[in-house]
């Protein structure tokens, strides 16, 4: 069994059950941590519709709140899902502002996350948002339209 992500008449994913089950329950998260919804409705019938404008929004809030931070887990647990969600909005034909993403922060930092070595950066020669370009490339490789 699988489910369908829709834009209108376009099919953006179609994953599975489990897999759409989880993303479902991490868009939950992060529309309470944002405080905004995402334009992604209900599955109804293994469907559920996005709302572009919405989820353009929500795409914008989520990659800032990626900027911001620095801090290590807070990356790990939210890197996955806003990977996926970049393909999605790729998907819908929403514009990702990699140079912003990939320069300094807009606004202060949150989540900061700091050791001995000091405030976490990325390796010389990276910006902030390589491995999250990077991730997203693997992944629309890897997630099935139908």
């Amino acid at each position: 069994m699988s489910q369908y992500f829709d834009m209108g008449d376009v099919t953006l994913w179609n994953p599975s059950n489990g897999a759409s089950r989880l993303f479902r329950r991490q868009v939950a998260v992060f529309e309470a941590e944002l405080g905004l919804g995402s334009g992604i409705g209900p599955m109804e019938m293994d469907e559920c519709q996005i709302d572009p404008v919405a989820f353009a929004a929500f795409v914008d809030a989520l990659l800032v709140l990626h900027r911001r931070t620095s801090h290590a887990i807070v990356l790990a647990l939210s890197e996955g899902f806003t990977a996926t969600v970049v393909v999605l909005a790729e998907r819908a034909g929403i514009r990702v502002d990699w140079e912003r993403l990939g320069g300094a922060p807009d606004g202060p930092r949150e989540d900061v996350q700091v050791s001995a070595a000091g405030v976490a950066a990325p390796p010389s020669g990276r910006s902030w948002s390589t491995g999250l370009r990077e991730q997203a490339a693997r992944l629309e490789r890897r997630m099935p339209r139908q």
